[in-house]
């Protein structure tokens, strides 16, 4: 407990000390954000804020946890494998960054080429846990082995929570303040599961979180970018694989699973019937439509967010 405490604060410092001279170097180098046409009216005065902000989100997760975890002698191979799909979805997703950086719109890696890159990604944590861990699946006391169809399923888990958190990050301090109470379910149930790096690694992504809150609430000095989203819901994903609560994610990650909803039940409306169900989405624009202010809109969610984590962990509890 002293060692998800130490990983949490050592990553709060380091975000806030990173944030800084990155924020300075992005805005030198006129790194910003490219609003989509589509996007609300009101969202054209966040032309040019600085992004590519998961940069040093994912620099002091990864430091801290590796820190933490040496000083707690649990540095093994799963916390390895983790920490290096973390890497490798923030690299994807400053990919994308980048190509919308240099060709000055809203528009970088191709649907199908993102895709690819996570579900590549997402078979490292996939294959890692059916080999240590089986292909059972459990909810509280209640398991399921589902065979071959393991690896397909977390491949599924990690790519799609990496899309439902990139498509929750639309306004200023949503994807950080949603994200914190569904990274303090990850480590109370890994926790309650044994697995201590998991944890660790949850703790460092809270107090990253709640650091970068500090330049991300309204207005934002930066945005985390996909560098950050990406990487962040891959992560949420490969967490849920590796400490083995695969399940719970739907629960917990509840506002993700609202957000991804929303898009698929409008892009399918659509195409059907030629209306839409929403006045946009993901469903936080359909609320910024409707009136909401975009604190309210983050106040809200976030409230939803903590009571589906409680809600996670007493299922984990008592079934």
């Amino acid at each position: 407990m002293i060692m998800i405490t130490v990983s949490m604060l050592l990553s709060l410092v380091l975000c806030l000390l990173f944030g800084i001279p990155y924020i300075d170097f992005l805005r030198k180098k006129t790194i910003g954000q490219y609003v989509l046409d589509l996007a609300p009216e009101a969202h054209a005065k966040k032309q040019g804020t600085p992004t590519t902000g998961g940069v040093f989100i994912i620099a002091a997760i990864i430091l801290s946890s590796i820190i933490t975890l040496y000083m707690a002698q649990i540095m093994g191979n799963s916390a390895w494998i983790i920490l290096i799909t973390l890497t490798f979805m923030a690299f994807a997703g400053l990919q994308d960054d980048y190509l919308k950086i240099k060709g000055k719109e809203n528009k970088g890696l191709s649907p199908r080429g993102k895709l690819v890159r996570q579900i590549l990604i997402a078979l490292i944590p996939s294959l890692y846990a059916m080999q240590h861990y089986g292909t059972v699946i459990t909810l509280g006391s209640l398991s399921f082995d589902i065979g071959f169809f393991y690896p397909i399923l977390a491949v599924f888990i990690i790519t799609g929570a990496s899309n439902a958190y990139n498509l929750t990050d639309g306004l200023d301090g949503l994807a950080a303040s949603t994200g914190i109470p569904a990274f303090i379910a990850c480590g109370i149930l890994a926790f309650f599961n044994g697995h201590n790096d998991v944890a660790i690694i949850s703790a460092s992504v809270i107090g990253a979180l709640i650091g970068f809150l500090k330049y991300n609430k309204p207005k934002a000095e930066v945005f985390m970018g996909d560098t950050g989203s990406l990487a962040l819901g891959g992560l949420l994903g490969t967490l849920a694989v590796i400490g083995r609560f695969e399940l719970l994610l739907a629960v917990f990650g509840g506002v993700f699973v609202m957000e991804t909803l929303s898009v698929i039940i409008q892009v399918t409306s659509y195409k059907l019937t030629g209306k839409r169900v929403f006045k946009m989405s993901p469903i936080h624009h359909h609320f910024e439509l409707c009136g909401h202010s975009e604190i309210r809109i983050v106040n809200e969610f976030t409230a939803v967010s903590l009571i589906l984590a409680i809600v996670a962990i007493a299922l984990n509890l008592y079934i």
